[in-house]
């Protein structure tokens, strides 16, 4: 076993505990970005000038009459900046556009007493705008060729013969929605500047560092002049690792303007019309099976709608290439990805990053094409899982493919997959008009950044003369328990109670250069900084205990607080090792750091290993579907995933259940819609607030969810053998949509091919029962126009 997966005795990782700030959440103590405000003197409200058109050229900008405003302190425009005006890091996101480019952009940030004051402010500066032909949906961005960034191609065999040698190939089109963050603490910053003109910046940012350099060039300071910290967040998702940096750049640059503290909140509305989303995307494929079912060639373009401005968009089509494999193997393959610039809110970051969007497209292509081959679908997957030796079609060898048909099996056994579908074809037998479905589908997804050099972290411990012990790391807390896991890790690798550790808020200048908490990494790299610097940390100590009890460094061990020697009674306590070891000038500080062994990719050839590993899970769901309405409830959901051997069971079982929930969220409630007609609100989006944008309730909860995490799964290499959680739950929720579809089929002729949109609501999952009792696909649905997928083979022997 490795010395960074090898745990010790009587570790603290892997005990179920609650999350570190439990308590506060639930009492509302816990503090966030916006709470600090109030503790805060003279603190000035910043307030956004949007310009509610889709596209223009601004001719003419007044601010003089917001500062005949009552409470009007300031308005901030472009001639503001003294250093770059740009929010971005491709430098196309100017932080005070000349340019109008999406419905709701903000050209100017008006500074008040108090937020009224500063809206009223906001409303009363004159903007004349010559108004441009705009680009709302995708659609309309492919036709017109509208694209930026890169545009890679994987390449894997030989796709042309890949083809003649298939029994079968089918083609078709599929079109899915974007999705909204919605976390509940929207975009907020609070600056101010010390007595030596330091700025300091509260941000609610996945990516403090990032907030940093983005402060620095906007007010045309050094990095060391800027200080960001983020205390928690009330959720990111991928949200908060590109777009908090134009907000802090706001309050940063009216702060040093006015020298008073300035606070950016945007309200749910502004949130929900600046920010952006996870992207849509559009695939067009070809695929091709030999006559058992066994996948030869795949040929896609994958477009994803990455709005005004690159942000990520070229990382996320990148990881969507890298994951429309999902566990199945593909000898040949072509996938070209590219991303269509439109005019709506730029897209960013979202849980799975990418991942979602590839693997989407795959799971559709089975679930189509599974009737088709006359195969169930589930016999279809299974057919198609990676084997040893197996490579993904950018050249990484799969570790560990037998996880795969693993888990797949267990959630079989622990679901009793066998008998229910027994029960639900006798029950869909004697209901008409009301269809149950049971779908199983698994996944695959790779963890590390996709830019290499991203894959490192650091991390600072301090222990203190009375053994208490402080930490701090680059990883940044929003609720999915990265600090608690943190706590674990340090006390594990000390060997002393959890008790005795406490954390700092995340600050770059406690640690630098970090990398986002983004890409399910943050554990893996942050945890194995902290172990870094705690065993610096007890090696020196175990130096003192040895002298102190007569015995050899080695043969000392430190459990729960307690320094003995192996084979004797001897024992020194924590607290006076420490003292010892403080009056004996032995440093008690250390600065840890992690890098990802390992990795190797070349973007221009899309070739390499990318990935430290893959995690592995599989999710069956069973579904109930009104013939009448298509209004559906999920009966059960049965999981199982693998974590590795986990850090905090408690936590990553909440990170599965809660990534599940939202992906189904994702694929069959959420519903975006922006105005694309030609009318004065074009652009405009339309689900702004709650009650228009269907998130997930408790009324969507399985009826009944079972969640296990795969045992004797250790992962060689990763922190205490444990695996990243974040991120891969997210897509077990496939499984959701593809019982829909199963369910829809079951209204229909046996072998008939169900499209179904995403999401797929339940005006979807009727027009797809409609189709199914018509015995064809539906076509003119919103996220899949495609109609049934066609055989051009015919179904021959070609």
């Amino acid at each position: 076993m490795s010395h960074l997966s090898e745990r010790p005795e009587k570790p603290v990782v892997g005990v179920s505990m609650p999350h570190e700030s439990a308590s506060l959440h639930v009492t509302g103590a816990a503090l966030y970005t916006d709470d600090l405000v109030s503790r805060t003197k003279d603190v000035l409200h910043a307030y956004p000038v949007q310009v509610m058109k889709a596209r223009g050229r601004i001719t003419g900008l007044r601010p003089e009459p917001a500062l005949s405003v009552p409470g009007v302190v300031r308005v901030l425009t472009v001639a503001d900046v003294p250093g770059v005006n740009d929010a971005g890091m491709k430098h196309d996101e100017p932080l005070f556009p000349d340019e109008v480019m999406f419905h709701g952009h903000a050209v100017a940030w008006v500074l008040g007493e108090t937020l009224e004051a500063a809206r009223l402010g906001a409303a009363a500066v004159e903007v004349d705008l010559d108004e441009q032909p705009s680009l709302v949906t995708l659609e309309d961005a492919i036709a017109a060729g509208s694209f930026h960034g890169a545009r890679p191609v994987m390449l894997a065999g030989d796709v042309e013969a890949g083809f003649v040698e298939s029994a079968h190939v089918f083609s078709g089109e599929f079109q899915f929605s974007d999705q909204e963050h919605f976390y509940l603490e929207t975009h907020a910053a609070l600056a101010l500047v010390d007595e030596n003109g330091q700025m300091f910046v509260q941000s609610s940012t996945q990516h403090p560092s990032e907030t940093q350099e983005i402060v620095a060039h906007v007010l045309g300071l050094h990095s060391h002049e800027v200080t960001v910290q983020c205390l928690r967040m009330g959720g990111g998702f991928g949200g908060k690792e590109m777009q908090p940096h134009g907000f802090a750049a706001v309050a940063a640059l009216g702060a040093k303007l006015t020298g008073r503290p300035v606070r950016v909140r945007l309200n749910r509305t502004q949130d929900l019309t600046m920010s952006g989303k996870r992207h849509g995307f559009h695939a067009a494929w070809k695929i091709g099976f030999d006559a058992e079912g066994r996948i030869q060639a795949l040929d896609a373009t994958l477009t994803a709608d990455g709005g005004w401005s690159l942000d990520l968009s070229e990382p996320v089509v990148a990881r969507a290439l890298c994951h429309i494999d999902n566990t199945y193997w593909i000898p040949n393959a072509r996938v070209a990805g590219r991303i269509a610039r439109t005019n709506k809110v730029s897209n960013t970051a979202f849980r799975g990053f990418g991942g979602p969007q590839g693997m989407l497209v795959i799971e559709d292509i089975m679930g189509r094409c599974a009737p088709l081959l006359g195969l169930d679908p589930m016999e279809l997957r299974e057919r198609n899982f990676y084997r040893q030796s197996h490579s993904t079609p950018y050249g990484q060898p799969v570790t560990h493919p037998e996880r795969i048909s693993t888990v797949w099996r267990q959630v079989q056994d622990d679901a009793g997959i066998a008998d229910r579908r027994r029960e639900i074809a006798a029950f869909n037998a004697a209901h008409q008009d009301t269809k149950r479905a049971l779908a199983l589908t698994g996944i695959k997804f790779g963890i590390s950044f996709n830019l290499t050099a991203f894959n490192q972290a650091g991390a600072l411990v301090l222990i203190y003369k009375d053994g208490s012990v402080l930490i701090s790391h680059g990883g940044t807390e929003m609720g999915q328990g990265l600090h608690t896991k943190m706590l674990q890790v340090a006390a594990t690798t000390l060997g002393i109670p959890l008790h005795k550790v406490r954390l700092a808020p995340t600050r770059t200048d406690k640690v630098p250069n970090t990398s986002a908490t983004a890409a399910s990494s943050g554990a893996d790299l942050n945890g194995a900084a902290v172990k870094n610097a705690c065993e610096q940390l007890r090696g020196r100590l175990l130096q003192v205990a040895g002298t102190q009890l007569g015995a050899n460094a080695a043969d000392v061990r430190i459990v729960e607080g307690v320094a003995r020697v192996l084979g004797n009674d001897k024992e020194l306590l924590w607290d006076d090792l420490v003292r010892t070891a403080y009056f004996q000038r032995v440093q008690l500080s250390a600065a840890g750091f992690y890098r990802t062994e390992g990795l190797h990719w070349d973007a221009k050839s899309f070739q390499g290993s990318p990935f430290k590993y893959f995690s592995y899970g599989a999710a069956a769901t069973e579904v109930e579907v009104d013939g009448f309405t298509g209004a559906y409830r999920i009966r059960r959901v049965d999981i199982v995933h693998d974590v590795g051997d986990s850090l905090s069971p408690l936590i990553d079982i909440g990170q599965v259940e809660g990534g599940f929930v939202q992906g189904a969220g994702w694929l069959t409630l959420e519903d975006l819609r922006w105005d694309t007609g030609d009318g004065p609100n074009r652009g405009r989006l339309l689900t702004q607030a709650a009650s228009t944008y269907k998130l997930p309730s408790f009324s969507e909860m399985p009826e009944e969810f079972n969640v296990r995490l795969l045992e004797n799964a250790t992962e060689e290499g990763a922190v205490y053998g444990s695996k990243a959680v974040g991120e891969p739950p997210l897509m077990l929720a496939f499984s959701v949509r593809e019982a829909l579809r199963q369910a829809a089929a079951a209204f229909g002729p046996a072998g008939v091919s169900v499209e179904l949109a995403s999401p797929a609501t339940p005006e979807a999952v009727y027009w797809a029962i409609e189709a199914a009792r018509g015995g064809a696909a539906p076509v003119g649905v919103a996220g899949g126009r495609s109609g049934v997928p066609t055989d051009v083979s015919a179904l021959s022997d070609a």
